[in-house]
């Protein structure tokens, strides 16, 4: 190995090397629903849909009558966030709720 780390457990084998699948959260912030049919983009540089994954969290009481959830997708270099059903915005109520958005990136 020229560079990388190894983790060996109480067993002395190899936990974690150079091989081993990792990720590690990218980028985190609160975000709030704009409530019209138009997504919000945020940059998040190197991400791209086959490296890594966006999802949203509620962050306080979350009414299910009235709270709808945010939907995410990765993109190139960014993640947009929808504060509706995507495909499907003309039969979808929009939202103004506040969740927290994390993205992953997996090496």
């Amino acid at each position: 190995m020229s560079y990388g780390i190894r983790i060996w457990g109480p067993n002395g084998e190899v936990q974690v090397d150079e091989n081993t699948f990792t990720m590690r959260v990218v980028y985190s912030a609160l975000v709030t629903g704009n409530n019209l049919t138009i997504p919000q983009t945020i940059a998040v540089p190197g991400i791209t849909p086959q490296n890594g994954a966006a999802f949203v969290v509620p962050v306080g009481a979350y009414s299910t009558v009235n709270d709808k959830q945010l939907e995410t997708e990765v993109v190139v270099d960014a993640v947009r966030v929808y504060s509706f059903i995507r495909g499907r915005e003309q039969y979808s109520n929009t939202t103004g709720i506040t969740m927290r958005l994390i993205v992953i990136r997996f090496y």
